[in-house]
């Protein structure tokens, strides 16, 4: 009878084994539907998140050429690219956007003649000079002035900066191009710092200990060793550096007025791309008429324009990449 009853709880619990074995392969295979479930959707969802972004872009373009394509029905397109008067309001209204370029151009290279070599300076300084304890104590401090409005750089060009400088140059005008160039310049000297700082820190530490047991100074090591090895990331810099100056609004809307001036005088006001777009945004222009369209006009040239100048960087960073 003893050995009935243990043959059957033997079988009893082969059986509930081979449950338990069931159930197992049973929830392998659910869990594994959701897996491969998960799998396939993931890369959808991420293709649709990047193709918002592209489609986005499309879309912006594709106003620009429509709006800008109405905007050169009525000016010819010679006529607007080399022309040295803009006149956008009145009877008789001139188009031409040579000084909204000169003056976008002159703050851009004013801007870029303070950023970059205060920037690499301060970035060669973090890098391969400062102490841990100074790197802690400036880096926030950088990090601060690259927080702070526009607007409030804007008007500490206009209130303190021009004054400053016409105790100096007594022939500054109030609103000049100079000004808000050397202010952008400090704006930007954050972003050209902290990104050639993160390029040249991550240059491995065996290269500078290299150099410097072969005999190098620690000069030496940071121009000839650890500047080429980074420069691809610190051309970076300079490229966002340049493309956050066109691309300011603010400081010059304020600081350099609206005088239309074809001119390379950076005493006298000026007027940028951006702030021309800020000045007929803000005022009355009906929509279907040129100056509306102008706008967009504008707009097209500031996007070629940066594009052109992003490809032209992309294309010097991959060279100086290839020989170093």
């Amino acid at each position: 009878m003893k050995g009935v009853i243990r043959v059957a709880k033997s079988v009893v619990r082969d059986h509930g084994q081979k449950l338990n074995v069931r159930e197992l392969i049973q929830e392998k295979k659910r869990t594994k539907s959701i897996t491969n479930t998960t799998e396939k959707l993931i890369p959808k969802i991420l293709f649709g998140i990047a193709a918002i972004s592209v489609f986005t872009t499309i879309g912006i373009v594709l106003t620009l050429l429509t709006e800008t394509i109405a905007f050169f029905k009525d000016v010819p397109f010679i006529d607007f690219f080399t022309g040295t008067k803009l006149r956008p309001l009145g009877e008789n209204a001139v188009f031409g956007v040579l000084p909204l370029l000169t003056g976008t151009l002159i703050s851009t290279v004013i801007a870029m003649l303070v950023a970059i070599p205060v920037g690499l300076m301060t970035a060669i300084f973090l890098s391969e000079y400062a102490s841990e304890k100074t790197r802690r104590f400036l880096k926030p401090i950088l990090e601060i002035l690259a927080g702070i409005p526009t607007i409030v750089y804007g008007f500490f060009a206009f209130t303190f900066v021009t004054p400053l400088l016409r105790s100096f140059i007594p022939g500054l005008e109030p609103t000049n191009i100079l000004s808000p160039g050397i202010v952008m310049g400090i704006m930007i000297i954050p972003m050209v710092a902290s990104l050639s700082e993160d390029a040249m820190s991550s240059v491995p530490n065996a290269m500078r200990e290299g150099a410097l047991a072969l005999g190098a100074t620690k000069l030496e090591v940071t121009w000839k060793v650890v500047i080429p090895a980074a420069i691809s990331g610190i051309i970076a810099s300079f490229v966002l550096g340049i493309s956050r100056a066109i691309g300011e609004t603010m400081i010059v809307a304020i600081a350099s007025g609206s005088s239309k001036n074809f001119t390379f005088d950076v005493t006298q006001s000026m007027q940028t791309m951006t702030a021309y777009i800020v000045e007929v945004t803000g005022g009355e222009a009906a929509a279907g008429t040129t100056l509306y369209y102008s706008l967009y006009a504008v707009a097209m040239t500031l996007f070629v324009f940066t594009l052109i100048m992003n490809l032209v960087a992309q294309y010097i960073s991959r060279k100086f990449r290839e020989e170093y």
